[in-house]
């Protein structure tokens, strides 16, 4: 019996756990990486794997596969959690791979699971017994591991990323644990309502650890009927997610219509509009960092220089979303997104480089003038190049009013600044340098 393996007890374990899939074909979803035609697939089926971190949100499959490979390989299977173990576990492990591979030439495969959670002195002991194939190291993280795995590690691994799964994927859970007698739920008389299925499926954000604890919960708190069949409805699905169904479709129109509610609610400067859509999408279960990408967006293109500290901050609210996942993305999107909203608004880039790149189709004959063109080679200044260009720290203000546009463009402006903001300031210190230009 593996680390894996369940006990005599089965039937009293939750229901996510007795549904784990013992094969590889078993697996619903992530067909981006153990689709028949991929590499982790492949290795896997060979029992040829070489060391991995697989990278994703909870509930989505990295210890499922972890599992597979303890129920198919040859190897020795070991697994690790890393928020409990510590080197002297290590030390442990590895010398019984030594063990195995000089008496036996078997090799050890080593899970660890939130491997993120080892520090820089754990990781570096692992390096060597990697990188000489002591250990097949398989590591599963939750976090960036290009944020929380030592660099020297993460060249050794293959970095597999687990996506979470689609709606299709969770709803083939629900029908698959209704049918199976063996783990599932199969032998109970259940009947589930479309729409709590699909509720359940939208709500679990792509966790099939998550739909299966709703549906599970679904059927130990519903009475049966005169009939012994116990029936899942909407009402009953919201009531065991706790929260209400919002219809919001994320691939169909209510999708695209609160994110650009969302947007124009910014660009309109209304706070209570911005977050409560906000908080419609976020309800709905709609992916973070999609949201954080419009904030920016925004940011950049309806505000512009009239405040362009409001880039800064919903960059940085991109990133910390990134690394902190949810709920406590919650406060840091409705920053960033109030931030956006309550700046002075102006579209000079956006208006300046889109009418630059519409003229530019037209005019990509003109010729650079010469003496902005490269003049770093050997006898460039033979051929004009770079000749009549003044150093403009030389000048007074650090300005020489000297123009770059193509003559046959000179009449061409895209840059015109609003009176909003810092673009005011900025349009002022313009002024200036040209007339105080000798």
């Amino acid at each position: 019996m593996n680390l894996f393996d369940m006990n005599e007890n089965t039937r009293q374990l939750p229901l996510a756990s007795r549904m784990r899939p013992e094969k590889l074909d078993e697996i619903v979803g992530q067909l981006h990486i153990i689709g028949k035609d991929k590499l982790l697939y492949r290795a896997i089926k060979a029992d040829r794997l070489g060391s991995i971190i697989l990278y994703g949100p909870p509930g989505v499959g990295k210890t499922t596969i972890a599992r597979v490979i303890a129920n198919t390989t040859k190897s020795y299977f070991c697994k690790l959690n890393a928020t409990n173990a510590g080197i002297k576990d290590l030390e442990k492990i590895i010398e019984e791979a030594k063990f195995n591979q000089n008496a036996y030439q078997k090799g050890t495969i080593l899970f660890i699971d939130e491997i993120h959670r080892f520090n820089k002195t754990q990781q570096d002991y692992l390096l060597p017994f990697v990188e000489d194939g002591i250990v097949i190291l398989i590591g599963a993280t939750t976090e960036n591991p290009y944020f929380e795995v030592n660099n020297a590690l993460l060249s050794r691994c293959r970095i597999f990323e687990l996506k979470p799964l689609e709606k299709d994927d969770l709803i083939t859970l629900i029908d698959r644990t209704l049918k199976d007698q063996e783990k599932g739920l199969g032998k109970e008389k259940i009947i589930i309502d479309e729409n709590a299925k699909s509720f359940l499926a939208d709500q679990a954000g792509g966790d099939a650890r998550s739909v299966l604890n709703a549906l599970e919960l679904a059927y130990l708190t519903t009475e049966r009927n005169k009939k012994g069949i116990i029936s899942i409805t909407l009402e009953v699905a919201e009531q065991c997610i706790r929260k209400k169904a919002i219809r919001y479709d994320k691939n169909g129109d209510n999708h695209y219509d609160t994110i650009s509610a969302f947007i124009e609610s910014m660009k309109h400067t209304d706070p209570d509009a911005t977050l409560y859509y906000l908080a419609r999408m976020l309800i709905a279960g709609e992916d973070v960092k999609y949201i954080a990408r419009r904030i920016c967006v925004c940011a950049s293109e309806d505000i512009g220089l009239a405040n362009s500290q409001a880039l800064v901050v919903a960059t940085n609210a991109f990133l910390a979303v990134e690394r902190i996942g949810m709920p406590e993305s919650t406060t840091i999107l409705a920053h960033a997104a109030l931030y956006v909203c309550c700046s002075p608004k102006s579209s000079a880039v956006s208006n300046g480089i889109y009418q630059a790149m519409d003229e530019t189709n037209k005019t990509t004959d003109v010729p650079i003038p010469a003496f902005l063109q490269d003049a770093s080679y050997k006898n460039a200044y033979k051929l004009g190049r770079g000749v009549g260009l003044d150093n403009v720290h030389q000048f007074p203000n650090h300005y020489s009013g000297k123009k770059c546009m193509p003559d046959e463009l000179d009449h061409h402006h895209y840059f015109n600044l609003s009176q909003m903001g810092s673009e005011k300031r900025i349009q002022a210190f313009l002024d200036y340098l040209k007339n105080n230009t000798k």
